[in-house]
């Protein structure tokens, strides 16, 4: 078999991510809730509830640090009327495959944690709008990950000898085993499950951000939170490379120096509040 055969093999399997067992019945109801103009938030919120399990992980989640109510939220319904429907579907996916998450390489769940931890305080430093959808991109932004160790379980030996021998970065030894790297795998997940617009660019272009075409900022907030997180060594993304930071990103989104060093002090202690952060 060629290099083009396996490569094309490959992305076969991973484009077969219907089979992922993590995802739950529950985001397909609310989903298909969502496009009926006529339900209300109640209804919704009664659908989530009904997986008790996945309400207590997103319950937690949303009470943590991360989004800023700590202690705060004592129901699906009162989460979905503060943060919204997208940041509520986000933090389902995250949480269902968190399981997925260890398996596929330690400190992974820990890493994404603290990228959404840094790219929403980042959008809070900035004033942009939302900043919990920022989070939520920065939470989900290696996904791609999670669904070629799940669909590819033969490769992750390979992947983890090429980090360690060669001394490069994750995403390149994806891109010379595969021929892809779990951006591109994030671009195919968030067509495949109907992701919001901004957190599928924010994750599908979250290693060259300038290159998001409509949601430029998000891109750019998770680029600089990934960047952030990996200084702090925070958790693990599969290598012990920090990424190069785009200087263009800093300066399309205005976050000048005096911004920065405020986000860094307000990471360095957020990231001990959420350090046991376990959904378990």
């Amino acid at each position: 078999m060629t290099t083009q055969d396996m490569r094309t093999e490959y992305k076969g399997k991973v484009l077969a991510v219907k089979n992922l067992p993590t995802l739950p019945k529950v985001l397909e109801e609310v989903t298909a809730l969502m496009e009926d103009p006529n339900t209300s938030i109640e209804q919704i919120a009664k659908v989530i509830t009904f997986d008790q399990v996945l309400s207590a992980k997103v319950l937690k989640m949303v009470n943590s640090p991360v989004y800023g109510f700590p202690g705060r939220i004592s129901s699906i319904q009162h989460a979905l009327v503060l943060l919204g429907f997208n940041v509520i579907r986000g933090l389902i996916i995250s949480t269902s495959v968190f399981d997925e998450m260890n398996k596929a390489m330690v400190g992974l769940w820990e890493h994404s944690v603290g990228c959404a931890l840094a790219s929403g305080e980042i959008a809070k430093v900035l004033g942009l709008k939302d900043p919990e959808e920022y989070a939520v991109a920065g939470l989900l932004h290696d996904l791609g990950k999670v669904v070629s160790a799940v669909q590819l379980p033969e490769i992750k030996p390979e992947l983890e000898a090429m980090v360690r021998d060669g001394d490069i970065s994750f995403l390149a030894a994806e891109k010379k085993l595969l021929g892809f790297g779990h951006d591109r795998v994030n671009a195919w997940l968030a067509a495949h499950w109907n992701l919001p617009p901004a957190i599928s660019e924010a994750i599908s272009y979250h290693h060259k951000p300038l290159s998001a075409r409509n949601y430029t900022k998000y891109a750019c907030v998770v680029h600089m939170g990934n960047f952030l997180t990996r200084v702090f060594e925070y958790g693990n993304g599969g290598d012990d490379n920090v990424p190069v930071m785009q200087p263009h990103a800093m300066k399309l989104l205005g976050l000048n120096q005096r911004m920065l060093e405020n986000v860094l002090d307000r990471l360095s202690d957020a990231f001990m509040d959420i350090s046991d952060l376990k959904l378990t």
